[in-house]
């Protein structure tokens, strides 16, 4: 690991293909030094850094031999403008070089081509913000929230991971951990006069704050469900009889013909999944083939056998009904199996610009058409209300990721079992070592304790290439 962190890295740091520009990154000690050489402009060695050059990228041929002369010839690739940061003040904390070329493909091959054969190496996925990380510019749940604002979908994604790029969940973790650090030292200082029976830490005031770290790790904890919906979007199935109008819901969703629509019974064979972003969130809508018992197509079954797997697997479900059409034992049956599941879901009656005549329809259910739009709104308002408001408040702290979660479970934890001990009158070297157990858990979510490597290569893996 610290021979490679020794190696000048390089990489394109923007998305693959023709375009009108693509910037080449380079980060490591001999950054500047690889791009003087294929820089023909001002010599970067003497620049100052957060600076601009304009000059070309050249290829340096020796000289014909017969002239016998150790001047160079240079082959123009193409003009580009470098921008030069110097180490510690760059994202990596190493001096960077990006070169920013025009986007054709051949000539982004060419100049990363030329910054290997000059010194550097290939960068692995995520390695530019895994040495962000390792040379302190960046806490672990920092260089996580790069990899997720680069994936956001929707605008409360990209608040949610900007919020903690900026340090919001490191400063809820330094705040925790500073203030067990102090009624560690405190305990600890006890030890050296345990002969004398004195106490430095007022246990009262340690269970006050062991309530209020429960507490933050708790609201932390309640939070990802929102979090997880904001990341991964909020996968809801569109459930149904056949000829209940799930594609006509679906299209209108979207507002596209995505799904088609007929007649004839049966006509979703798969499933259709489209993403829309309502309010804030990203919803991943999925319409599914229609559910009956009566069904002798093996195709149509199997659709059928999809559609149960993805109501199981769905976070919100619809389930649908002609309103023209009484309902029978087969509609019913559905209504009892989704009780069965701990998951918000929605009857809807459907098609209620078809109703020669009103009808009553169960409280909570909604009257709908998807061809005049009755009810549509208010259906968004539903499923916003099932996440939450949909909102992300500035200053909210909200987790995204089963890490973190599984970290902050931890150390909720390991705050129950230090009140227990202290309840329990246990001695101060016993709590203490309760108290640092709780702080490694703390360590383990910033990184400040040492994280394995299989763990960081997981995290940085998931990273495109140049970041």
């Amino acid at each position: 690991m610290i021979q490679e962190l020794e190696d000048t890295i390089t990489a394109l740091s923007t998305p693959p293909g023709s375009g009108a520009l693509g910037i080449i990154r380079l980060s490591g000690n001999q950054a500047i030094e690889i791009a003087d050489k294929i820089f023909a402009g001002k010599p970067l060695h003497l620049q100052a850094s957060h600076s601009l050059h304009f000059g070309r990228i050249v290829r340096r041929l020796p000289a014909p031999q017969a002239e016998n002369t150790d001047t160079e010839s240079q082959e123009a690739i193409d003009e580009a403008v470098v921008s030069l940061f110097r180490a510690p003040h760059s994202y990596t904390g190493e001096d960077v070089v990006e070169i920013s070329c025009h986007g054709s493909p051949y000539v982004l091959q060419t100049v990363l081509d030329l910054c290997v054969a000059s010194g550097a190496r290939p960068a692995r996925a995520g390695e530019f913000t895994q040495r962000a990380f390792l040379n302190g510019r960046l806490d672990l749940t920092q260089a996580e929230a790069v990899a997720d604002l680069i994936a956001a979908e929707s605008k409360a994604a990209q608040q949610t991971a900007l919020h903690q790029l900026r340090g919001g969940f490191s400063a809820d973790l330094k705040t925790m951990r500073e203030e067990l650090i102090r009624f560690s030292a405190l305990i600890e200082l006890e030890l050296d006069f345990s002969q004398e029976d004195v106490h430095f830490a007022d246990r009262g005031q340690l269970l006050n704050l062991l309530d209020r770290l429960e507490q933050s790790a708790q609201k932390l904890i309640d939070s990802f469900r929102l979090g997880n919906a904001m990341k991964n979007g909020v996968s809801v199935a569109i459930i149904g009889a056949p000829n209940a109008g799930k594609s006509t819901l679906l299209n209108a969703l979207i507002n596209e013909d995505r799904a088609i629509v007929s007649d004839i019974a049966g006509t979703t064979r798969d499933t259709i999944e489209e993403r829309i972003n309502i309010g804030d969130i990203q919803f991943r809508f999925i319409d599914t083939a229609g559910l009956r018992e009566d069904s002798g197509d093996v195709i149509e079954q199997q659709g059928m056998a999809r559609s149960r797997q993805k109501v199981e697997e769905a976070d919100i479900i619809l389930c649908l009904q002609d309103c023209t059409q009484a309902e029978d034992a087969g509609f019913k049956k559905l209504q009892e199996w989704l009780q069965s599941f701990s998951k918000p879901h929605f009857l809807l009656f459907t098609k209620s610009d078809l109703l020669l005549t009103p009808v009553s329809i169960p409280n909570q259910a909604l009257l709908m058409s998807a061809h005049t739009g009755e009810g549509l709104e208010l259906l968004k308002e539903y499923l916003l209300s099932s996440v939450t408001t949909g909102r992300v408040q500035a200053g909210d702290t909200i987790i995204t990721n089963t890490r973190h979660l599984a970290a902050l479970q931890k150390i909720a934890a390991s705050v129950r079992e230090i009140r227990r001990g202290l309840n329990d009158g246990l001695p101060g070297d016993l709590l203490a070592s309760d108290i640092r157990l709780a702080l490694f858990h703390i360590g383990e979510l910033t990184g400040a304790v040492q994280v394995d490597r299989d763990i960081l290569g997981a995290i940085f893996g998931s990273f495109c290439i140049g970041k």
